[in-house]
C-alpha cells in the first residue's frame, strides 16, 4: 500500500487498495485549487509510477473547484479511468460542471455509490 499527503495541512491521501484501485480522498470542506490538483496528480503518478491504474476520487463533501483546478484535471495522469464519488447534489454539480466544462482524458463518470464505483473501474460496465 501507497499513501501521501500533498502539503503539511493533510488536505488529501492517496493510495492503493487491495483490489488494485488507487484512491483519492480530499478533506471535507477543502476548496480545491490548480496546485493542490497539481499536487494530487503528481501524488497519483507517483503512486502508480510507471503503470496506469483505476482511480476512484473521494470529493464527498468538497467545497469549490476552482477554473485552474479544472483545467489541470484535464491533463492526462496515469489513471486508466477514473470514477469521481460523491453524496449530495453540490458533489454532482461540481463533478458535472468539471466534466462538462472541459474534456476528460479517460472515461470518467460521477457515482454516489462507493459499490457502484468499484464496480465500475475494475469492469468498465457502463451502470
Amino acid at each position: 500500500m501507497v499513501s501521501g499527503t500533498a502539503d503539511p495541512g493533510h488536505v488529501m491521501t492517496v493510495r492503493v487498495d487491495p483490489s488494485g484501485i488507487v484512491r483519492l480522498s480530499w478533506a471535507e470542506g477543502l476548496q480545491i485549487t490548480g496546485r493542490l490538483a497539481q499536487q494530487a496528480m503528481g501524488l497519483v503518478d507517483m503512486t502508480n509510477a510507471d503503470r496506469e491504474r483505476p482511480l476512484l476520487v473521494d470529493m464527498r463533501g468538497t467545497a469549490t473547484l476552482s477554473r485552474d483546478a479544472r483545467m489541470t484535471f484535464r491533463r492526462r495522469c496515469s489513471a486508466s479511468r477514473i470514477a469521481l464519488l460523491g453524496r449530495s447534489p453540490v458533489d454532482r454539480v461540481l463533478a458535472n460542471f468539471a466534466m462538462g466544462v472541459s474534456s476528460v482524458p479517460v472515461p470518467t463518470r460521477f457515482f454516489t455509490s462507493e459499490t457502484a464505483a468499484v464496480a465500475w473501474l475494475h469492469d468498465g460496465d457502463p451502470a
